[in-house]
């Protein structure tokens, strides 16, 4: 389970983006070290620029607490806690939670990293404001886990944000061996929400950045609910 901190995606390392994602491009069993592997390949694998959806959603809201779930190299924790938020940042891999902290120091932002999954519920008890995650590469193997401890960490009153890519992205992503019905989108995490929940956001979104060349893909889907 990994997911990034920006929009750029490198299909030559198997799919993902920080964001743009699939898993890591080798596969040993061991999700954490295929995922450090993947990190290994370039000195920085995302651009460290915070996903734009983000921006839209929270540039300008009151600053509280903040997990982001699937932190990559940081530049979305980094951005939150640039703005006032208490954040922690969760990511999979050792290797990518280490170079967040580094950007961090030297961003002068200060951030709470952690290296786990979070379908292994590692935040017994904390709750959060706010509950991110950009094109999260959350396979549904561990849908059920994954989706409950992302639900159950915001706090009463925060909200859920949760972006994916638009239609578009699938064609490519499979031409590069990524097939993301393999993983949990957008519309798996609606679709969980009970009657505690208001869904204010639920759709398809033209990316401000599509004329990016990087980018590689021209909307996002993107979901925010409320938690009673």
């Amino acid at each position: 389970m990994s997911a990034h901190d920006h929009d750029d995606l490198e299909y030559d390392h198997h799919g993902h983006g920080e964001q743009a994602h699939g898993g890591p491009h080798r596969h040993s069993g061991d999700e954490a070290s295929d995922w450090d592997a993947s990190y290994a390949d370039s000195e920085q694998r995302w651009s460290g620029r915070p996903n734009v959806q983000l921006i839209a959603e929270l540039d300008g809201q009151a600053p509280g607490t903040a997990l982001d779930v699937g932190s990559g190299e940081g530049g979305d924790a980094i951005w939150l806690a640039q703005r006032g938020w208490t954040v922690t940042g969760l990511d999979l891999s050792p290797v990518a939670v280490e170079r967040a902290r580094r950007a961090a120091a030297d961003s002068g932002a200060s951030v709470e990293w952690i290296a786990a999954n979070i379908a292994d519920r590692p935040l017994p008890g904390r709750t959060f404001d706010l509950v991110a995650g950009h094109y999260l590469a959350l396979r549904r193997d561990t849908a059920s886990s994954a989706i409950g401890a992302m639900l159950d960490a915001v706090a009463p009153g925060g909200t859920l944000l949760v972006v994916g890519h638009g239609e578009e992205h699938r064609a490519t992503a499979l031409e590069h061996g990524f097939d993301p019905d393999e993983y949990l989108q957008p519309a798996d995490f609606a679709a969980a929400l009970d009657d505690g929940w208001t869904i204010d956001v639920d759709e398809v979104r033209e990316r401000s950045d599509a004329s990016d060349p990087a980018s590689h893909h021209v909307s996002d889907v993107v979901l925010r609910a409320r938690r009673a």
